[in-house]
């Protein structure tokens, strides 16, 4: 999601993408592990692809494209396990083995699950693209100025396919630990995902207007959000212990992140006036 907004674009599809990759994941985790990581991060590549030709080459506005793209996924995700809620894991196949690998035995107390140091990575491949590649610099560079960057010769809709390319595989690949939580697939799971790893993001410090972001300040994000999350949680927790009167339950919870959002992007807002002052 940091890259698809430095382009100055939105994914909103990938909260569907995720729920029809558990579903794929689990109806070929008979064919072990690493054959259903392979297809559900296939499945997430299509969608993306279909989302980077639509965007890029037919110039449908991201907000349109990937909002019709999560309706159609959420649509096939049903149609694969015949309108069922969910389909569980083969418990004979190596899936839930490996599922439940953790790393750290012997050292960390308690042992963290594999999938942590997975996310950890792909975060490290996100910072040194973004930082270190011409892509990333390519990212960068058009949603600053679309128009400019087209006029430099920068390759704008080959860049823009790949960048929402790269967020359907990755929301293929949250749908594999969709389906490690779950131990199955569910087609009605990650709604408003999408909304979360976009305020995820712009809580990071990256525009919604694109051109300025990082990889690293999506982590602080996530990290921060997660950490707010989990303080209601244990005060939701503290609260039923003690019988107290207040009573933080889910709706609170949005209420409280979607707050904390609005202020975020006002705080930019002001920044991005304040630099368009000094300019002039």
């Amino acid at each position: 999601m940091t890259f698809v907004i430095m382009t100055g674009g939105i994914d909103l599809s990938v909260g569907g993408i995720a729920a029809l990759a558990s579903v794929v994941a689990a109806l070929t985790s008979s064919h072990g592990f690493f054959y259903a990581l392979f297809a559900a991060v296939i499945a997430g590549t299509l969608v993306g692809i279909v989302n980077g030709i639509v965007v890029a080459w037919m110039r449908v506005p991201p907000f349109i494209a990937t909002l019709a793209t999560l309706y159609i996924v959420r649509g096939v995700a049903l149609r694969l396990i015949n309108d069922a809620a969910s389909v569980n894991l083969d418990q004979k196949s190596d899936f839930i083995t490996i599922a439940g690998t953790t790393v750290g035995d012997g050292f960390l107390n308690p042992p963290v699950p594999f999938t942590i140091p997975l996310l950890l990575v792909a975060f490290l491949i996100g910072i040194l693209v973004l930082r270190y590649t011409r892509f990333g610099r390519y990212v960068l560079a058009i949603g600053g100025n679309p128009e400019a960057a087209q006029l430099m010769g920068l390759p704008v809709k080959r860049t823009l396919f790949w960048v929402y390319t790269l967020s359907g595989a990755l929301a293929g690949l949250v749908g594999v630990l969709l389906a490690i939580n779950l131990n199955g697939g569910s087609a009605t799971e990650g709604n408003g995902w999408e909304l979360i790893a976009i305020a995820a993001v712009v809580v990071g410090g990256t525009l919604l207007t694109g051109g300025v972001g990082s990889v690293f300040g999506t982590l602080v994000g996530v990290l921060l959000l997660g950490t707010i999350v989990e303080i209601l949680q244990l005060e939701n927790n503290y609260t039923l212990d003690h019988g107290g009167g207040l009573y933080l339950n889910s709706f609170w919870q949005n209420v409280i992140r979607g707050i904390f959002l609005l202020i975020v992007v006002l705080l930019q807002s002001r920044l991005q006036q304040k630099r368009a002052r000094q300019r002039t």
